[in-house]
């Protein structure tokens, strides 16, 4: 299944941070999901082009997220994004965000695929499972 070939860097900004001058624990689900939007342009697929001709969009159904140590201002952060399951309507992927060789946080994310306006479950158009996977 297809990896995020060249992860996706997050510089740690003040916006980033909390009081406590760590980055804020719900950014990380920020910084996921750019990855993930990265993952899928450098795989050909782009979510405005793809709503635009198959009315599919991808939302997050599920969220499992594990903080093992913080990052701080300053610090640069290597987001990757792996494909560990799929379906017809939806996807399992797994991101971590490291800072050089220390595992910070790990996520799993149940991605579906819905209609845009009905927000009803839809079949992964073709257009992206063709750069996914093969058919099933």
């Amino acid at each position: 299944m297809p990896e995020l070939l060249n992860p996706f860097p997050v510089r740690i900004y003040w916006e980033d941070t909390d009081a406590g001058g760590v980055v804020y624990y719900a950014n990380y689900l920020k910084f996921f999901e750019r990855a993930r939007t990265e993952w899928l342009r450098a795989l050909g697929v782009e979510q405005q082009a793809l709503r635009d001709a198959t009315g599919a969009i991808f939302v997050v159904a599920d969220a499992q997220v594990k903080y093992l140590a913080p990052a701080k201002l300053d610090d640069l952060l290597t987001v990757t994004v792996k494909m560990v399951e799929r379906g017809l309507a939806s996807m399992v992927i797994e991101q971590q965000a490291w800072r050089g060789g220390t595992l910070l946080v790990h996520g799993r994310f149940r991605i579906g695929c819905v209609d845009a306006l009905s927000l009803r479950p839809k079949r992964i158009p073709d257009l992206v499972s063709k750069h996914l996977f093969t058919p099933v």
